[in-house]
């Protein structure tokens, strides 16, 4: 049995740091509530039309692209996807992602 690991680019926060972060959260959400301001949550994903240009190409490519659900390789072009250049169906079979 292979031991669990973090996927590369991820983190553990142990108790003691999340108490301090918890803390460090806390203080900054209480002072902006003093001042009026109201939550707000938003997703942790968008589409990647929303994401993709705005950092240049290198940008781009610091985004986590997320598959499309279902059998996501059925709309792409059988010449693309011999080419095997994961960059020509990109657009194909993700239309979601997060920076």
């Amino acid at each position: 049995m292979e031991k669990p690991t973090l996927p590369k680019g991820t983190r553990d926060f142990g108790p003691a740091v999340m108490a301090k972060r918890q803390f460090i959260l806390n203080s900054i959400r209480s002072v902006f509530q003093l001042h009026g301001f109201l939550p707000l949550e938003t997703p942790a994903m968008e589409n990647l039309s929303t994401l993709t240009g705005k950092y240049g190409d290198e940008g781009d490519q610091l985004l986590f692209k997320i598959l499309n659900s279902g059998d996501y390789l059925k709309n792409v072009d059988q010449t693309k996807l011999h080419t095997k250049d994961s960059k020509l169906i990109t657009s194909d079979i993700s239309e979601k992602g997060s920076a």
